[in-house]
């Protein structure tokens, strides 16, 4: 194992020894046992020699990592011994050469001094070169060096063969050793000792089981990089271990599996012919400290077609398996997870520059250059070398060149392998991620499983899958992430579907869809148009266009840009068109009212911001399950028709925006009565005056900011679930309900720029739940005592204005700031 990592050296182990001593005994075996554990071993089986130690010996000694001296009774009685000594110390010295002494029945102290029994057989060889004094005083210095050095008593291990399996774990341990420093200055290994540190912890914990540890990541993210730096670490500390490489690879192969398995035993067993007897051969297993790696598994039974289950292994016994799929691991009982993240900067650049530059850092000009190369990269090792490899000795030009076209097409390489996560998928979870890929980059994974349970997707399962097997993550904040490459991948599998963009499932470019709005080249193949519009030029759009797309299921006309308008303009559409879209997004909507075969029953978000629609549909229909509606500045739909007959078809409402709608003065009455209206956002309704009686409500999120009203209704306390108030920039608003206290949930209320607010109600420090009160640039004067007691308590973190005043205000308040007491 450890011979085909020698740096250049053609042997790992060098043995100097005095054979008429140990030949057929103690060497024999040492050697024998290295040879068992792959370890390439020299030793010289001339039993004639010359006066000189011959040149192909000198060359041995100094084409080998290790040498190990065995010091025995004779061993100075032999001039050629004293020789390889002697070069032996030579190569220590200039090739920092690992040299290992064994004193077999011979004690150190006597080597040293050249006293007792192996001080006579030096006594015999100085009786014959007396007039080669300069010679003999060599052979002494060396002998006293190489006695000075650690290494292996024999008197103190015994038997034998427990000192020579101990030998051999320490020869195992520091050439292993060597291959990882040696792999790390190589471009192998950057960036991972810590990781190695970390999981060398895990496993290393108690278990009375068989432990077992899953490596889990997107393809090319380092798994058995990092994998392979561990079992070579590690491995000598077991009497038996195994790199099952490829896993998914091997098994697809006729007869794979059987291979593995056999592969498998071999090695743990060190028998080359195993035999076929399956029971004799895991019997045999479970009385030995093994370490297996499974690479790059991908489903259970392949594990359970190589190794059965794990009651067959010691305790002690640990367990690697590498895999993109989380379930995998769950199946096989593995508890502990170690998930692969991406290099951190500093050690992508340096894996890059290893590959690029040849050398740790980029070279002066090409700064920014590799700068790009790693916001592409994202930290993921695969494609970090093979663009490094691409790029390397590239003039700057093919460099700018070759990164443009990474934004539209991924690196074949790279595509080969990512793609093999999504081949595993079924065609529904395709359709999940190629939609995650193209439309849905950090939008709220419920929105996103609404969609896809409304197109059939069966979304909890798909999502599920997309995440165990690392292709989508869900963040602490519930939205959906997906790494750059795996979006790259996903577009480019859509790219392949057709040279023409109007004969592809999903557009996303804003060059494509211009081209396929304006010369009107859609297909039934298009299910999905994500367009930029502050990307293109303003455009008239065919009537007919979208009859052309009778799949269509997706559609967001929307502009990155802070004031934008629509540039898609059309005088009328022609029916039929959107009968199955369920997300619909256009800013600045142009026509009176939505298309007239746009399904209710089938939307699960309308988002229609600055437009001029005067009413939902020509003729309303059922609106059973509209699961969301967001209508940012539709104030003439809710200022021209503010009747209740709207708001009960509205039943399944879940989200209303009207921010920003200057033009609206008042809300149906039953608006907060809506069941599943969880969030309403008011904020800029600029003549807004007052809000409607509550008899009941559901609504968590409130947001009031900048509106003209003056005091809230006295049922207000009926919204139990508030948990978000914000009142900031409300100039008018004079008071707050005593009731306010009532709203047990309600843990931020912002009262930031309500200048005619002057007091607080009395009671308002008996809410329950942890607060933050933002009360700056009010002419608030006194903060009540109940307030100021529930700010000691630790239930409150309170921002306050100048004019904020109270004789027992806490002495760590400083004015004008946030004052942040820990939450309780």
């Amino acid at each position: 194992m450890a011979s085909s990592y020698r740096n250049n050296k053609k042997y790992d182990v060098f043995v100097s020894f005095r054979g008429e001593d140990t030949r057929d005994n103690f060497t024999s075996h040492l050697y024998s046992a290295l040879c068992r554990q792959n370890i390439q071993t020299f030793i010289d089986d001339q039993l004639n020699r010359g006066d000189e130690i011959s040149e192909s010996l000198v060359n041995a000694i100094e084409a080998s990592a290790i040498s190990v001296i065995v010091f025995s009774e004779g061993y100075a009685s032999s001039r050629w011994c004293l020789d390889e000594l002697v070069k032996i110390l030579e190569c220590k010295k200039e090739y920092a050469q690992i040299v290992i002494p064994v004193f077999y029945r011979v004690d150190p102290s006597d080597v040293r001094n050249q006293t007792g029994s192996f001080g006579d057989s030096f006594s015999k060889l100085q009786e014959r070169f007396k007039e080669n004094s300069k010679k003999l005083l060599t052979w002494r210095n060396a002998l006293k060096e190489a006695a000075t050095l650690s290494g292996f008593h024999s008197r103190n291990i015994r038997p034998e063969s427990e000192l020579i399996n101990e030998v051999v774990h320490h020869i195992l341990k520091r050439l292993l050793d060597q291959v990882f420093r040696r792999n790390d200055n190589k471009n192998q290994l950057v960036g991972v000792e810590s990781r190695v540190e970390e999981i060398e912890s895990l496993l290393g914990a108690q278990s009375k089981d068989v432990y077992a540890l899953g490596i889990w990541g997107i393809g090319g993210i380092g798994k058995t990089t990092i994998a392979r730096a561990i079992f070579y670490k590690i491995s000598s500390g077991f009497e038996g271990s195994c790199f099952l490489e490829n896993v998914r690879e091997e098994s697809q192969k006729p007869g794979g599996l059987a291979c593995l398995r056999q592969k498998l035993l071999s090695n743990l067993l060190k028998d080359k012919n195993v035999s076929l007897d399956i029971g004799l051969n895991f019997r045999r297993l479970s009385r030995m400290k093994v370490l297996i790696v499974f690479d790059d598994v991908t489903c259970f039974s392949q594990l359970e077609s190589i190794i059965g289950s794990l009651d067959c292994l010691t305790p002690v016994s640990r367990i690697i398996i590498t895999t993109r799929n989380k379930q995998v691991l769950r199946n096989w009982g593995v508890r502990k997870i170690y998930e692969m993240e991406a290099l951190e900067y500093h050690h992508a650049l340096e894996l890059f520059s290893r590959h690029a530059f040849k050398q740790n850092h980029p070279d002066v000009g090409y700064e920014k250059f590799s700068s790009k190369v790693m916001k592409y990269a994202q930290g993921v090792p695969l494609a970090i070398k093979v663009l490094g490899c691409f790029l390397y000795e590239r003039e700057k030009e093919v460099w700018e060149s070759a990164i443009n076209k990474l934004q539209r097409i991924l690196h074949p390489s790279i595509l080969e392998v990512l793609k093999i996560s999504y081949d595993s998928l079924d065609d529904k979870e395709k359709n999940i991620f190629l939609d995650v890929a193209c439309f849905f980059q950090g939008e709220d994974v419920n929105l996103v499983m609404k969609f896809h349970n409304a197109s059939g997707f069966y979304s909890e399962i798909g999502i599920s899958v997309l995440v165990d097997k690392s292709l989508i993550a869900i963040d602490s904040y519930n939205k959906i992430r997906m790494h750059d490459l795996l979006q790259e991948l996903g577009r480019e599998i859509v790219r392949q579907e057709s040279i023409n963009p109007g004969n592809r499932s999903r557009l996303w470019h804003h060059e494509d869809i211009y081209e396929v709005l304006t010369y009107n080249t859609g297909t039934e193949k298009i299910e999905g148009v994500s367009l930029d519009m502050s990307k293109v030029k303003e455009f008239l759009l065919n009537p007919n266009t979208f009859t052309k797309m009778p799949k269509l299921r997706f559609l967001k006309f929307y502009s990155s840009s802070f004031n934008g308008e629509n540039k898609c303009k059309m005088s009328y559409l022609q029916d039929p068109g959107f009968a199955e879209v369920k997300y619909l997004h256009w800013h600045g909507y142009p026509l009176k009212s939505l298309p007239s075969n746009l399904s209710a029953e089938k939307l699960v978000l309308l988002e229609v911001p600055d437009n001029d629609i005067e009413q939902l549909w020509d003729c309303v229909k059922h609106y059973s399950k509209l699961n969301q509606i967001i209508h940012a500045a539709c104030h003439k739909l809710i200022a021209k028709i503010p009747n209740p007959t709207l708001m009960a078809r509205l039943n399944k409402l879940v989200i209303l925006n009207l921010r920003g709608s200057k033009s609206l003065k008042s809300l149906p009455s039953g608006i907060f009565n809506l069941e599943f209206l969880t969030k309403l956002d008011l904020s800029g309704c600029s003549k807004l005056k007052r809000l409607p009686e509550i008899s009941s409500g559901n609504i968590s999120w409130l947001f009031l900011s900048g509106t003209a009203i003056e005091k809230l209704p006295s049922s207000f306390e009926l919204l139990l679930r508030l948990s978000w108030l914000d009142l900031s920039d409300c100039k008018r608003l004079k008071s707050l309900p005593s009731s306010l206290y009532r709203l047990k949930s309600l843990g931020v209320l912002s009262l930031l720029g309500c200048s005619n607010l002057q007091r607080l109600p009395e009671c308002l420090g008996q809410l329950s739940s942890p607060i933050i009160f933002n009360l700056a640039k009010t002419n608030i004067e006194r903060i009540p005592e109940s307030i100021i007691q529930l700010f000691v308590s630790g239930y409150l973190l309170l921002g306050y204005g100048e004019r904020f005043q109270s004789v027992q205000k806490p002495p760590f308040l400083e004015r004008g700031c946030l004052a942040v007491q820990p939450l309780l």
